[in-house]
């Protein structure tokens, strides 16, 4: 049980395509593995070999190798649920996963490959006062929790795991690229064809977030660099320049499938059109009749209705042909003006504009998305004027991003670095106001919460966010209690906590072995039948949201998990009669324990069992 093996799924794709290329050598435990000889792939791919001192466009770091295998190793971790700290558990599609979110990522890639319709982040911008992930790139996870101090010898967090990234420690950007960059990688598997990423920056690592992104993404996928205007006044303390704005970087997964959601028309907007010719068609606007390519049957002299002669401006043409001038003069769509001696212009008519909302702009005003202050203000109304997070977003900034990435009813959002879970909050509100059913996943490691926060009731960051999403779902039901469907509005959410593997490490060389080892349990003491299960679903792929139900077959508690999809008892002593049941009840998977069967005839008879009742389940001992 471990995450999707990224560098063993590639090896196979370029064993399809080139199988010379593919070769054996033994690992680095005297283990025979697949390889890829890289000098014959060369020879396949390109005439003339790159020799490593040879020029070329390229942007590169310290450690990038070793970020880009980080992103490609399997961890063995996995997601417990906790009840107790959730939200409607049994019904809601919303999950809260608390950890480092490289791990979630891994642990989640597989089983939302391709599923997630909108990232957003907002992670540490780099600005010397701000925390990074410590990601190790030498010692595996264990070694590193041992020599760290991170953890107790009860397991509990001593030290907050992340560290401060100042410039005289000479790896400022180094430290930050490799911290961002194989989250994105693993980031990418998860965005659906038509998904879009949106990431907060500032001027500090703009420039290196651009080539990570361009290389991850594609540059042909970048869309835009949106500017957010997140101050309304200058600072007067500034030694230079006062800066007013942020950079949100924009990023379809692929371009050819996205197609990016327009604004509603504004009243702004919509006053820039009159009819000052009482035309029957309603208001109109007028457009430039030239252009700059010049094509020669399209110049030509035009007499406006008062006699006077116009040219085409010099260097330039009509947009028109004199034949289609003709007839849009005939049909009353030419304006000259309101005295009949103007340079002609095209009407173009509110009622027959193709769209009926408007292309997005790369500024985002404070005006429209909100600045800075309203977002600290935001969280500070909801819990009763007590500030507990530092520079959270506006929750209107969120909504604009909402309706960019052209959600659908049921699409998923993630974001991996959650904070106070303003998203988490505009996913709620923007299911309201446009009736859609959109689940999102909020990823956030226990961060230890800032010095001047020490006075409030909670100990970390993910205790902020989850009593947030409460509080705001809880007000966006009150608000809108008279709104039809308001009852159907999942404000829920599952929490589920990154944890090691709930198998115990049973591996045995043969000299190892001895009669009692092969009956030692295989599952951890500490873990319930609910973590085991939570682990099966992760393991087949079957989304974190999925329905669960319970019932008592034979006495033993059984799982159901999308219906019949999936059928799990973790119960021991479990008999013949409790498995006949279940097979009677043709689930497409069954898992159990290996220690759960009653007895030696209930692990004789368990093929033939299901051989009789249901030969198509995919059975799985744990």
């Amino acid at each position: 049980m471990q995450s999707f093996d990224v560098i063993g799924s590639n090896i196979q794709k370029i064993q399809q395509l080139f199988p010379n290329c593919v070769t054996e050598r033994l690992g680095k435990e005297g283990k025979s593995e697949l390889a890829i000889d890289f000098e014959k792939l060369q020879a396949e791919l390109s005439n003339e070999i790159l020799s490593e001192r040879e020029e070329r466009y390229q942007f590169t770091w310290p450690d990038k190798r070793a970020a880009n295998r980080l992103a490609n190793t399997p961890t063995t971790m996995t997601l417990r649920p906790c009840r107790e700290e959730s939200e409607d558990f049994d019904h809601t599609q919303n999950l809260y996963i608390e950890g480092d979110n490289l791990d979630v990522l891994k642990v989640l890639r597989e089983t939302y490959l391709g599923k997630v319709k909108m990232i957003y982040i907002d992670p540490p911008y780099n600005t010397g006062n701000d925390f990074i992930y410590d990601d190790d790139f030498s010692q595996s996870r264990g070694e590193f929790e041992e020599t760290s101090g991170l953890f107790d010898e009860e397991g509990n967090q001593t030290i907050d795991p992340m560290q401060r990234n100042t410039e005289s420690n000479g790896r400022f950007h180094t430290d930050w690229l490799n911290m961002i960059y194989p989250r994105l990688k693993v980031a990418r598997d998860l965005l659906s064809d038509d998904g879009v990423i949106f990431i907060s920056i500032d001027d500090n690592e703009q420039k290196n977030l651009k080539n990570v992104c361009d290389e991850i993404f594609g540059s042909r996928n970048f869309i835009a660099q949106l500017v957010w205007e997140r101050a309304f006044s200058p600072k007067n303390d500034a030694k230079f320049i006062s800066n007013s704005h942020d950079y949100i970087l924009m990023y379809a997964k692929n371009i050819d499938d996205f197609t990016i959601g327009r604004l509603p028309r504004t009243k702004e907007a919509n006053a820039r059109y009159s009819n000052p010719d009482n035309d029957p068609r309603g208001v109109w606007m007028s457009s430039d009749i030239s252009v700059k390519t010049y094509n020669a049957a399209c110049d030509y002299p035009i007499t406006t209705p008062s006699g006077k002669i116009v040219e085409p401006p010099a260097g330039r043409c009509w947009r028109l042909s004199k034949k289609a001038f003709f007839e849009r003069l005939q049909d009353n769509r030419i304006w000259f003006g309101p005295n009949g001696d103007n340079t002609p212009r095209i009407k173009r008519f509110l009622s027959e504009l193709k769209f009926d909302k408007m292309v997005p702009t790369s500024i985002l005003f404070y005006k429209e998305v909100g600045h800075s202050q309203e977002g600290a203000q935001e969280v500070v109304s909801l819990f009763e004027d007590k500030g507990v997070f530092d520079g959270p977003k506006p929750v209107r900034l969120l909504l604009r991003l909402l309706t960019l990435a052209n959600l659908k009813d049921n699409s998923i959002i993630l974001d991996f670095f959650s904070g106070s879970a303003t998203t988490a909050h505009a996913v709620l509100r923007n299911n309201i106001e446009k009736n859609l059913s959109c689940q999102f996943i909020m990823v956030q490691l226990p961060e230890n919460i800032s010095d001047n926060k020490k006075g409030t009731d909670y100990k970390n960051i993910c205790e902020i966010g989850k009593e947030r999403i409460r509080r705001a779902g809880k007000k966006i039901k009150e608000d809108n209690k008279d709104k039809e469907g308001i009852e159907k509005l999942d404000t829920g959410f599952r929490v589920l906590k990154l944890d090691s593997s709930n198998m115990e490490e049973v591996y045995y060389t043969p000299q190892e072995f001895t009669i009692q080892s092969l009956f030692n349990e295989n599952v951890k003491a500490d873990r319930t039948s609910e973590d085991l299960l939570f682990q099966v679903m992760l393991d087949l792929g079957i989304e974190l949201s999925a329905k669960i139900e319970t019932r008592q077959i034979a006495g033993k508690t059984v799982y159901f998990v999308n219906d019949n999809y999936l059928v799990a008892c973790f119960d021991y002593e479990v008999s013949e009669t409790a498995i006949t049941e279940i097979a009677k009840l043709h689930p497409v998977y069954f898992v159990m324990r290996d220690a759960s069967v009653a007895n030696d005839n209930v692990i004789d008879n368990f093929e033939q069992l299901f051989k009789a009742y249901s030969e198509d389940t995919v059975r799985k001992i744990l």
